[in-house]
């Protein structure tokens, strides 16, 4: 009698096992390859602030004092505080770029002052051949956080390429309606006025300087270069308050106290470009006006975070 020979192959329950397996363990890789992904985006962010809070308190200690949020005057009418940051950010050739254009006296510059030196040219007088300043449209890698899926390269405003930034300077409990009576001064980023790192009586520690706030879902406001934002102070485009509520009722948000300060947020809603927020999950980064960065959680509650954003509130922030 022959001897059988020993079968090799599989049988289809063992082949549905091993499928099911792959699956599973697929299933178990998956989250734990986009923790890694978002840890690192997180890390890069937060290098990100790192090298801006640097570059700050490097021009701080050229300058003694930090950049306005956005400067007014001429030839640098609303450059936001990034702009002027670009020589201590590795960007001087951009730089110079950018302030020959302002400078220039060119034949199609034939409106009246303070038109023609505006990042977005005199569109006033001369709207078929203004030119906008070069650094308008240029995308620059350290302004933007990496967990950003969106491109923030945006062609055809009203005829321009605009570039846009994840990071907003921090201009206190109100930035909106700066030039307005009654609004504190009290946030180290801020309209027109550059503020020396001494005017941070409460600690530099104690006090953040920049944070996340992804740019609008309509990509309306965040222009990194001009900071011109929604009400002339940069509200909204390169500086962000505690409690901007001006801000959110301007674009419509009502109750605007439900639409500020640090709070979870989501792209898709208009509204949640008035208060700070990121793609990270659970809080956000934060530079401090110490030059150093943290991860600060949602958890932390506005009225903690309304205290952190004031340089000089007399505020122990214990809790923090």
């Amino acid at each position: 009698m022959p001897v059988s020979q020993r079968r090799s192959g599989f049988t289809l329950i063992e082949l549905l096992v091993v499928i099911a397996i792959i699956a599973i363990l697929i299933a178990l890789l998956v989250p734990a390859v986009q923790k890694v992904r978002e840890s690192a985006a997180r890390t890069h962010c937060q290098n990100n602030l790192k090298q801006i809070a640097l570059a700050l308190h490097n021009y701080e200690g050229v300058k003694k004092k930090l950049p306005p949020g956005v400067t007014r005057g001429r030839p640098y009418d609303y450059w936001s505080w990034m702009a002027m940051l670009m020589p201590y950010i590795e960007q001087g050739a951009l730089y110079q770029q950018a302030d020959v254009w302002a400078r220039q006296t060119g034949s199609w510059q034939t409106g009246s002052p303070p038109y023609f030196w505006w990042p977005w040219g005199d569109f006033w007088a001369n709207f078929a051949t203004a030119k906008p300043n070069p650094a308008l449209g240029t995308y620059l890698p350290i302004y933007v956080c990496p967990s950003e899926t969106r491109s923030l390269v945006v062609q055809d405003i009203d005829g321009m390429t605009i570039a846009f930034t994840n990071y907003l300077g921090i201009s206190g409990r109100r930035g909106d309606n700066a030039g307005s009576p009654g609004i504190t001064k009290d946030g180290m980023l801020i309209w027109r006025i550059g503020q020396p790192l001494a005017f941070c009586t409460d600690g530099t520690a104690n006090t953040l300087l920049v944070g996340e706030r992804p740019p609008s879902k309509d990509l309306y406001y965040g222009w990194w270069f001009a900071g011109a934002g929604f009400d002339g102070s940069g509200t909204g485009d390169v500086v962000l308050g505690a409690n901007d509520v001006n801000y959110a009722n301007a674009i419509g948000c009502s109750p605007a106290a439900n639409w500020v300060g640090f709070r979870p947020g989501d792209v898709r809603d208009n509204c949640h470009q008035a208060h700070f927020w990121s793609f990270h999950t659970g809080g956000g980064n934060f530079a401090m006006a110490d030059a150093s960065t943290r991860y600060i959680s949602y958890d932390i509650g506005n009225a903690l975070f309304l205290k952190l954003c004031t340089a000089n509130g007399n505020e122990a922030n214990t809790e923090f």
